[in-house]
């Protein structure tokens, strides 16, 4: 990264970190602002009172302003983050920054509103499968008037700028597309105790939510009209919550149990566990702003087996096996033809290791910071 010519203070407003325990936007934040802050001439301040988020546990304190809310603050969900969007607000008001990039989406700016902001948008999925979300939601709403209000909007991948300009009117040239980077996060404590245990068989794959575009329901019927998937592999679902009502009734209908289905739930450590021993990682989805998952299963040398829809080839290139989200038989065939042949699972992992040196949290951090220094 290159100097800069004076210091520049760098705020990162509080609302993810009063939202999210785990999750892929807070560990984006958490990893670029790291490393800026090791810049020269650079201060870097995440605003986060009454914090949730794990991730900041393993950022350096000098960059962390605020604090854990106890486990009992959990009952009082609501209230606690609307105290800490507003402590953050006057906290933002108090530092002056130079900048402020808004981590996530809302009404209105924290902070004061002549300070220069930056935007991400991480996908454009609210828009395009509203009627996936209550009618209550306001992420939509909120998300263009972010849009409109920032300097710059970073978006994570020319799928979502695309979309991005389309839907929300933007101007091409306050829009830049910059990629995030795949490992998962070290350190990370609170490891559930005696969810490691052998599966007793191989296995396939799935991580974190699973409803509406997430296309699990047809990764489902894909599994269980396999003889040869459901006979030999047990299907790992870890992360996103007990299985729905829904799920439960295409369990029953296909005529799966807790024995060939199984859910699971852990933090990164534990999930990078599940990535190094899985015999393929499959990735349904019908619409993605990015996906880190494909590029942590490649990291730990795990097939990808994922959708040909959205941003996904964009992330994957050829190091996956694709398939049409919408054909559950293209679907199951896909998966079959990783696990079923050995030599096609290790060319899969050769070339899945040479895609990964396209992203990275460093390079991340530096063309961020690079928009940053546009903007000062």
């Amino acid at each position: 990264m290159a100097y800069l010519s004076s210091e520049m203070k760098i705020a990162y407003d509080s609302q993810i970190f009063c939202s999210q325990t785990y999750g892929g936007i807070s560990r984006y934040f958490c990893e670029t602002a790291s490393r800026i802050a090791k810049e020269p001439d650079v201060q870097v301040v995440i605003a986060a009172p009454m914090h949730i988020n794990a991730y900041l546990e393993n950022v350096s304190p000098k960059i962390v302003s605020g604090f854990r809310a106890p486990p009992a603050a959990a009952h009082f969900h609501p209230l606690r983050r609307r105290l800490g969007l507003v402590f953050g607000d006057l906290m933002l008001r108090a530092m002056a920054p130079d900048l402020v990039h808004e981590t996530f989406f809302h009404g209105y700016p924290l902070g004061s509103r002549r300070t220069r902001r930056v935007l991400t948008i991480y996908d454009m999925i609210h828009e395009k499968f509203a009627s996936s979300f209550p009618h209550t939601d306001k992420t939509a709403r909120y998300k263009a008037l972010a849009a409109e209000r920032a300097d710059h909007v970073i978006c994570i991948s020319e799928s979502t700028r695309q979309d991005a300009l389309e839907i929300l009117g933007l101007s091409p040239g306050k829009t830049s597309v910059i990629y995030l980077g795949f490992d998962l996060m070290k350190g990370v404590n609170n490891k559930v105790e005696g969810l490691v245990e052998p599966i007793g068989e191989p296995y396939l794959l799935y991580v974190g939510k699973r409803g509406g575009y997430k296309n699990f329901l047809r990764l489902l019927e894909a599994y269980g009209t396999s003889s040869q998937l459901k006979s030999h592999y047990t299907l790992i679902c870890f992360g996103g919550g007990a299985f729905k009502a829904d799920e439960l009734r295409a369990l029953q209908s296909l005529g799966l149990d807790g024995a060939r289905v199984k859910h699971l739930e852990g933090d990164d450590q534990l999930l990078a566990e599940f990535y190094e021993r899985a015999s393929a990682f499959i990735f349904p989805s019908l619409y993605e702003g990015f996906g880190i998952p494909p590029l942590e299963a490649m990291s730990h040398d795990c097939p990808v087996v994922c959708s040909n829809t959205s941003s996904i080839p964009e992330v994957v290139g050829d190091a996956g096996e694709y398939f049409d989200p919408h054909d559950v038989e293209a679907m199951r065939v896909a998966i079959e033809r990783v696990v079923m042949s050995d030599s096609h699972r290790k060319l899969l992992i050769a070339k899945g290791r040479v895609r990964l040196k396209r992203f990275s949290w460093d390079r991340c951090a530096a063309e961020t910071l690079d928009v940053y220094k546009k903007l000062s």
